[in-house]
């Protein structure tokens, strides 16, 4: 029986697919420790591998076992990365990068010198926080693991339990603070936050290795300490910049979307917004418009609002393939006037796609086009199908004037719904009082509920009522009411002051 995850489909075929690539991630990541830990090795590599051969088959087993348990959670908690072979990719290729970047650093430079929040950060930004919070736990113990059973290793065990604590409460902290990072400096004062755990364990156990009866032996055994404590600065401070530095990288790649692409792509530079403002400016106002009340909407039912922002303002993108053909890029002249409803109607109904198309064409994020396409649903094109009844004496088919969907999956799409028609509605009935925004606003939902727009997605009746209550609040801010000002005609005296006398 498949499993149903907001209008998709996890099969026994999703299942096996995932596990089996599982499986190949497993394998490239154990090749590459392999290479990494025995690759100085490889002249004597049967006699390497019989002395140490118990050592790596523990170790390989222990992988395994982790790898498996990172499989099993994701079926369990969040099918959704299943279910996308770019999400499995995303997460090994974010856990072969550190153990690259570690081991390289614990070699040249220092153990303590490792990018210990670096997992923890890549995954909160790109996927979220409850999986964050996981795979800092598996990346730690993974290191863990292979430090620990790697040959010729000259750490100590106190050492070796330092590192792991400092990895799991490095990254845990990187985690908790993040969700506050909105500027790349704020992320970079988290690594120098970060340091003083991690800095302080290190305290404790150099100390302890020289301290007899609270006494200092040599000089050169506090260097060591302040040495090493530099490390661990280190560390902090470069999880942050590394980062920075490869997160552009796998947001590309990965065609992610994260709050400081976000930034990008909602800025007045973003190409496919400022074609949108100098080709079609009546849709470039309007979806404004509708990111300041999508915005509000998803503060109030607690969604992301940067998403909402972002979805608003290319929800519409589509009409840029035939602008003049939408009421608020034309003049006092209608292009439909000369066309019949069904064209009309085909015509309107096209952004919807349209926007899709353009959006994955132009390689940005898929959620920007997934409510590009979803923010109309299956709703019928009202105007020109009540055009066309009273053109004819027959019975019309309602499906060749509606939009083709899909329904809004998610939260967010279905606000960019309410959002999109109640700004339009609203306007055009000049309702500016909040009883008469409520009503127009009002109608909008149920009409939407009466055609089961929202029944591929999680929206409850308690969130569509905290939705037209933003809205109300909003949409009659916008509109309020202004003084009339009244018409002066000014003029200077003789003696050089400015009078006004009304005209």
């Amino acid at each position: 029986m498949a499993v149903r995850e907001f209008g998709k489909e996890f099969t026994k075929s999703d299942t096996l697919k995932s596990a089996l690539l599982f499986f190949v991630h497993f394998v490239i990541f154990v090749a590459i420790a392999m290479f990494l830990v025995v690759g100085m090795e490889i002249k004597n590599f049967s006699d390497h591998l019989r002395v140490n051969g118990a050592n790596y088959l523990y170790a390989l087993f222990s992988i395994f076992l982790l790898i498996a348990i990172m499989y099993f959670y994701f079926y369990f908690e969040n099918k959704t990365m299943l279910s996308s072979m770019r999400n499995i990719t995303l997460i090994f290729a974010v856990l072969d990068v550190y153990f690259i970047m570690s081991w390289f650093i614990g070699e040249k430079i220092d153990i303590y010198a490792r990018p210990v929040a670096f997992v923890a950060l890549m995954i909160y930004v790109l996927i979220g926080r409850r999986e964050a919070i996981f795979m800092n736990i598996v990346s730690a113990l993974l290191v863990f693991i292979i430090d620990t059973f790697s040959p010729g290793n000259a750490l100590t065990q106190n050492e070796y339990y330092s590192s792991l604590i400092i990895s799991f409460s490095a990254g845990m902290l990187a985690i908790f603070f993040c969700g506050k990072a909105k500027t790349r400096f704020t992320v970079v004062l988290i690594g120098i936050f970060i340091v003083i755990p991690i800095d302080v364990i290190i305290f404790l156990l150099e100390v302890s290795n020289f301290v007899d009866v609270n006494t200092v032996t040599e000089l050169s055994d506090m260097q060591r300490v302040v040495t090493r404590m530099g490390y661990g600065l280190f560390g902090g401070v470069a999880s942050t910049i590394l980062f920075l530095t490869i997160l552009p990288l796998f947001e590309w790649v990965f065609n992610c979307l994260t709050v400081y692409r976000l930034r990008e792509l909602t800025s007045s530079d973003a190409k496919i917004l400022k074609k949108l403002q100098m080709e079609a400016p009546g849709t470039y106002n309007h979806s404004m418009m509708v990111a300041q009340l999508a915005e509000a909407c998803a503060a109030a039912i607690g969604e992301n609002v940067d998403y909402a922002r972002a979805a608003a303002l290319y929800h519409d993108v589509g009409k840029l393939h035939n602008p003049e053909h939408f009421t608020e890029n034309q003049g006092d002249y209608n292009l439909h006037d000369e066309l019949s409803p069904e064209l009309s109607a085909d015509i309107i109904r096209s952004h919807a796609n349209d926007g899709y198309a353009l959006i994955r064409n132009h390689h940005l994020p898929d959620f920007l086009a997934d409510v590009a396409v979803q923010h109309h649903g299956t709703m019928p094109i009202r105007y020109f199908y009540a055009k066309a009844l009273k053109m004819t004496d027959g019975e019309l088919n309602i499906e060749d004037f509606s939009y083709l969907g899909p329904k809004p999956q998610t939260k967010i799409a279905a606000i960019v719904m309410i959002a999109d028609s109640s700004e339009a509605v609203v306007r055009a009935a000049k309702a500016h009082t909040p009883e008469a925004a409520e009503k127009c606003i009002r109608a909008v939902i149920e009409e939407r509920m009466d055609l089961e727009q929202f029944s591929e997605c999680d929206v409850t009746l308690a969130d569509l009522t905290k939705i037209r209550l933003a809205l109300v609040h909003a949409l009659t801010g916008v509109n309020h009411h202004r003084i009339k000002y009244p018409n002066l005609k000014y003029k200077r005296t003789e003696s050089g002051k400015t009078t006004g006398e009304n005209e």
